[in-house]
């Protein structure tokens, strides 16, 4: 007894599908998955208004002041979202090549053409492309699919027999990826793979005509434990209930705050290029 006392309150356990790892509980963290999908979108639209260097870079630098606030792991965010600045980086490097040529001519390399005018736009768009996608995936990493679903049904009225389907499906996939490995595993060790290129796309099919089978026989379980539980049946109570707190409306006020400071501040220095209307 004195080592249940004792144990803690809660232990996280890690979702291996998930992008980047939680590892520690915070304010912004424990927010309503709405909260947080409201908090990226207002993220992205301070810097989807205008294509330019001030109001991209106060939002991204809002970001990533903020990342510890998410309780995500650093190192592991840095691991798997290298891709982020390349992408970036690819699309000022164009940006610089066929933007309009404008100002003081700094490359010229035959084809190769760049002014000060394409490199501020190009500056503005590996700025704007890293503050639109960091919020968004960086919040959508701390989201638990399970509390998302909640927060759909009881919030926005879905039908929960959709979205839970929808829900569990996603939650299958990486069940279905290591049945798929286990399988072939199997006809590798019975001496059924490999060989020639029609036994290996007999092989082939007949690995995918087994898992069709298992994915069937899965589904039909999970329709009938969704019906023994009444999804879609009116009066259905729910364990987890998806509430919002005083935390849910500082994250919104603030991301509406920094919102509103990045196109203030490419007003007053000049710099204001909207996307509509320019």
């Amino acid at each position: 007894m004195s080592d249940l006392r004792n144990a803690p309150a809660k232990v996280e356990v890690q979702d291996p599908g998930q992008l980047i790892p939680v590892v520690r509980s915070t304010p912004l963290g424990r927010c309503n998955p709405l909260t947080k999908i409201a908090v990226a979108l207002i993220l992205m639209v301070g810097a989807l208004l205008s294509i330019d260097l001030v109001s991209a870079g106060v939002v991204l630098g809002f970001t990533l002041i903020g990342l510890p606030a998410t309780g995500l792991d650093m190192i592991a965010a840095l691991k798997r979202l290298w891709f982020l600045p390349l992408g970036a980086l690819l699309a000022a490097w164009g940006t610089a090549i066929l933007a309009e040529k404008s100002g003081a001519v700094l490359v010229d390399l035959g084809p190769i053409l760049m002014t000060a005018g394409s490199l501020d736009a190009a500056a503005a768009i590996f700025v704007r492309a890293l503050a639109l996608a960091i919020p968004l995936i960086v919040l959508a990493s701390t989201i638990d699919p399970r509390d998302l679903s909640d927060a759909l049904i009881q919030h926005l009225r879905l039908p929960e027999v959709v979205v839970v389907s929808v829900l569990a499906a996603s939650r299958l996939l990486g069940l279905l990826v290591i049945e798929w490995q286990t399988l072939s595993m199997a006809r590798r060790a019975r001496g059924v793979a490999g060989g020639s290129v029609v036994r290996r796309t007999r092989s082939l099919f007949a690995g995918i005509f087994v898992l069709l089978v298992q994915s069937i026989r899965r589904g039909t379980t999970l329709a009938m434990a969704m019906e023994g539980r009444a999804f879609g049946r009116p009066g259905r109570t729910w364990r987890r209930q998806s509430v919002f707190g005083a935390g849910d409306g500082v994250a919104v006020a603030v991301s509406l705050g920094v919102c509103v400071l990045a196109i203030v501040a490419a007003h007053a220095l000049g710099t204001w290029n909207p996307i509509i209307g320019g």
